[in-house]
């Protein structure tokens, strides 16, 4: 095989390979998630619902967040989406809860929010303030449901269990922290929640990022060796 034809195909076939792995990882970050990700158990706090648009045909056009009711939350609020129209809907429960304020025997347990669009590679934030946070758990499982203009509705209901790999629609977790823990500083309600969301995305976007283009370069490492052996023999 002449040297040209082969360099071409090796090239070709590196390239193809690490854009497949990058588009994996893209792909595979696009879920609805709950940010920050950690919350101090008893307060109160501000979460993040972000909504990012996985598909180049269509646009989102309503959120439905659950919340456990298992663990219900006394106090839930939204912040106004400019665009969209929120709608809390509270439940009677199965069994009434004991808080600190009483016996709690309905709580809000769908959050929906309607009437604006996530275009194609936008996303979207529904700030969500509740609490206060139980004390008898170590995270809260949120189940989303998100629905796109073509009628198509993707449900991110898939608890992602200890130490397996991650579902393919898995749902939004708050992970619960002890009580006073000082690495929840300044991720609760009334400490600056802007700053850490922020600073939570970024991290995890990062990683995520990283991890692909490392997967991608290991790719492109082995085309590239297996060029260079194919070349070797073919002089012998």
């Amino acid at each position: 095989m002449p040297f040209l034809l082969r360099a071409r195909r090796a090239g070709a076939i590196a390239s193809l390979a690490a854009v497949s792995v990058i588009g994996l990882a893209t792909a595979a970050s696009a879920h609805v998630t709950v940010n920050p990700k950690t919350a101090e158990k008893g307060s109160y706090a501000k979460v993040s619902f972000r909504v990012p648009n996985e598909r180049d045909d269509a646009s989102t056009t309503k959120i439905v967040v659950h919340l456990p009711v298992d663990h219900p939350l006394a106090s839930v609020s939204v912040r106004p989406v400019p665009g969209w129209t929120a709608k809390a809907e509270k439940s009677k429960l199965p069994k009434p809860v004991k808080t600190d304020g009483g016996e709690l025997t309905e709580a809000v347990t769908t959050i929906t929010w309607t009437g604006g669009k996530v275009e194609p590679g936008q996303f979207q934030e529904f700030d969500v303030s509740m609490g206060p946070l139980p004390t008898d758990t170590d995270q809260l499982v949120f189940k989303a449901d998100q629905t796109y203009s073509g009628g198509e509705v993707v449900k991110w209901e898939e608890a992602p269990a200890e130490g397996a790999a991650e579902p393919e629609h898995p749902s939004p977790v708050l992970k619960l922290l002890p009580e006073g823990s000082t690495a929840q500083a300044g991720l609760t309600a009334d400490v600056k929640p802007a700053a850490a969301t922020s600073t939570a995305s970024s991290d995890d976007g990062t990683a995520r990022l990283l991890g692909g283009i490392g997967i991608a370069v290991g790719v492109i490492g082995i085309a590239v060796g297996a060029y260079g052996l194919t070349r070797a023999r073919s002089r012998a």
